[in-house]
C-alpha cells in the first residue's frame, strides 16, 4: 500500500527548472504522483511513496532543488492513498 503527500514548495522555483528536476528525481525512485506550477507562484506535488526511506529521500531532494532554484519552504499534507501509475509533470 502505498501512502500520498501533497508537497506546497515556495521560493525562486518556477521558471528554473524545478518541475524538470523533480520530475527527474520522482521517476528514478519509482514514485507515481505529478508536480505542477500554481497561481501563486509555488510548486505543487503530490507523490505515492512505497517506502519511508524513499519518502525522506525525496523530500530532502524538494528541499534542495536544482541549482538555479531558491526553496524558501515546503509544506507537506498527507493525504492517505492515491493511486497514480506514473509521474508526469502537469501544466495548468
Amino acid at each position: 500500500m502505498t501512502k500520498s503527500f501533497c508537497y506546497f514548495v515556495s521560493g525562486r522555483v518556477q521558471g528554473v527548472g524545478y518541475r524538470k528536476f523533480v520530475y527527474k528525481k520522482a521517476v528514478g525512485l519509482g514514485i507515481c504522483g505529478y508536480v505542477r506550477n500554481l497561481s501563486d507562484g509555488r510548486v505543487e506535488v503530490l507523490a505515492c511513496f512505497a517506502t519511508e526511506e524513499q519518502r525522506k529521500f525525496f523530500e530532502e531532494e524538494l528541499s534542495n532543488g536544482p541549482i538555479f532554484a531558491r526553496v524558501d519552504d515546503v509544506k507537506c499534507v498527507k493525504i492517505g492513498n492515491y493511486d497514480k501509475k506514473n509521474f508526469e509533470i502537469l501544466f495548468s
